[in-house]
């Protein structure tokens, strides 16, 4: 490829969308590579019965050990681990899920729009632990309020400081009898409830909210099956100057060239790509001369069905119409005015009223089993745990020189685990669901405090931290790297903290500011 542009941008998720739909509609020409295909879902999608499916829905042994979230019905959409392999130690495993298509994981983003606080902004001035953003809240509300109209984020405002409000859609919908009972029981304990912030509409994604507008300015250029192996720098300038890739189809090499360089691969392929874009300038790594680069790597862990019970009344198909149906979210409440538990920082619930709990929390067997779930068809209230994790030094991803994906480009070993602060907040997180239900009147079939394995939330974050002193961080406040002006890094690589709330608005808003920021230090010949 020979044409310059302004900005290559790598990635074509929230961060790589938003990057193109900003930095386009200020006049700036722009690439993007991504890793997979264009998906067209009109032309693309098909109805077929499970027994037409060559694995009858189970999916092919051994194509996503990792990834609980796929099926058969959308193996398209997942990255194939047999040709995108990673290692870990096995006494610690981690499930690396990733999707390589157009859109990236908006694709499957399950659209809850939560604005990070100060409580996660400036954490250690709260509670000494860990290290503050160069950011605050004030810094990136003007973001939050033109991120959230762009995806149609509904809610309702609380005024709560460790829960943001913002722009929202009015939800005048109203709660079940259930969810009333519940929201009840929770009042009494003092505990947070909300609607859920959800972003509207039955897709909301790069795909359809930032590219095709990004695109009319003709400003934009999109080439697919781009598989980025590395970021090449001047060696004159220490400037970035481009990206070499593969076609993923063809396996040939090609090499972009531009004026700037925005990762946003997602956090652990956009650390992968810098961490194997080495030279004798960045024997590390590049933009990595604090060696932190690929260390704190951190994420939200999940209880998933924390306490699952059942609304007595709703027994026999006897629930009114009106009884069951709906839920909610309850804030992080743990750890505001002071240090209250025996951990820090705080967690957070979805919960949800309807449907037949699993077979697996019933102690019975053959037709006896089948006559209790038949009772209790549509009496399930449930509720799963978002609790937050401590980013540490030792948690971290380094490249595997022994492994290589299909194209030949080296892996990532992953390191991370849980520690003693998030088991103690999930087993708080399972005696408090409890006490709500009962407080509601329901009656509690299961309750467990196992975490799913780091990874499963699909919230990975950190490995690229944003910092004010280089010699601790990679990033400065608007994601560019400290050693390279002309390179940013836009993806939730970039967090230094990330809260018990879904990461996605808040790499929305960091994506569109530092873009804004790059477009205005090209204009003034300053990057």
């Amino acid at each position: 490829m020979t044409t310059d542009y302004d900005v290559l941008i790598i990635g074509s998720g929230a961060s790589g969308g938003m990057a193109a739909h900003t930095l386009t509609k200020l006049g700036v020409s722009c690439l993007m590579l991504d890793a997979g295909p264009l998906l067209d879902f009109d032309r693309d999608k098909s109805l077929k019965a499970v027994y037409d499916l060559p694995y009858r829905g189970f999916g092919e042994p051994g194509r996503f050990p990792h990834v609980t979230q796929a099926s058969e019905f959308d193996a398209n959409l997942w990255a194939d681990e047999k040709q995108n392999p990673y290692t870990y130690d096995p006494k610690d495993p981690y499930y690396w899920v990733r999707i390589r298509m157009i859109g990236g994981k908006t694709l499957r983003w399950g659209r809850a729009s939560w604005r990070l606080s100060d409580f996660e902004f400036k954490g250690k001035d709260h509670d000494g632990q860990g290290d503050n953003w160069p950011v605050s809240l004030k810094d990136l509300s003007p973001y939050y309020d033109r991120a959230e109209p762009m995806f149609r984020v509904s809610g309702r405002k609380e005024g709560w400081p460790q829960l943001p409000d913002g722009i929202f859609l009015a939800d005048e919908s109203r709660d079940s009898l259930s969810v009333q009972r519940f929201l009840d029981s929770a009042r009494k304990m003092q505990v947070p409830t909300t609607k859920q912030r959800r972003s509207t509409g039955s897709l909301a994604s790069s795909v359809n909210l930032l590219l095709p507008d990004a695109l009319v300015t003709g400003k934009l250029k999109i080439v697919p099956n781009a598989i980025v192996r590395e970021i090449s720098v001047d060696k004159d300038t220490g400037r970035a100057n481009g990206a070499h890739f593969v076609d993923r189809l063809s396996k040939r090499d090609f090499f972009a060239p531009a004026k700037a360089v925005v990762v946003g691969a997602s956090c652990l392929e956009s650390t992968r790509l810098l961490l194997n874009s080495k030279s004798r300038q960045h024997p590390n790594g590049l933009a990595n001369s604090s060696g932190v680069l690929g260390h704190y790597l951190f994420d939200q862990f999940y209880v998933k069905n924390v306490v699952t019970a059942i609304v007595p009344e709703a027994r026999g198909g006897k629930a009114p119409r009106n009884l069951m149906g709906g839920g909610g979210y309850i804030p992080r409440f743990r750890n505001l005015a002071d240090r209250e538990k025996n951990f820090v920082r705080g967690y957070a619930y979805d919960f949800g009223s309807g449907g037949t709990p699993s077979a697996k929390y019933i102690p019975l067997y053959g037709e006896a089993l089948l006559k209790e779930l038949a009772e209790l068809q549509n009496t399930a209230f449930s509720l799963t745990t978002m609790g937050e994790t401590l980013p540490r030094f030792e948690h971290h991803v380094r490249i595997n020189p022994n492994v290589k994906d299909e194209w030949g480009i080296p892996s990532l070993h992953i390191t991370q685990r849980y520690t003693d602060n998030e088991y103690a907040m999930a087993k708080d997180s399972m005696n408090v669901a409890e006490e709500l239900c009962k407080g509601a009147g329901f009656e509690v079939l299961s309750k467990h405090f196992e975490m799913v394995p780091p990874g499963e939330s699909i919230h990975e974050l950190g490995t690229c931290r944003m910092g004010a002193n280089p010699k601790t961080s990679v990033l400065n406040g608007f994601n560019q790297t400290h050693d390279i002006r002309n390179l940013f890094v836009m993806d939730g690589s970039s967090f230094v903290s990330g809260g018990s709330q879904n990461p996605t608005l808040t790499i929305l808003a960091l994506s569109m500011r530092a873009s804004e920021y790059l477009a205005e230090g090209m204009r003034k010949g300053e990057i």
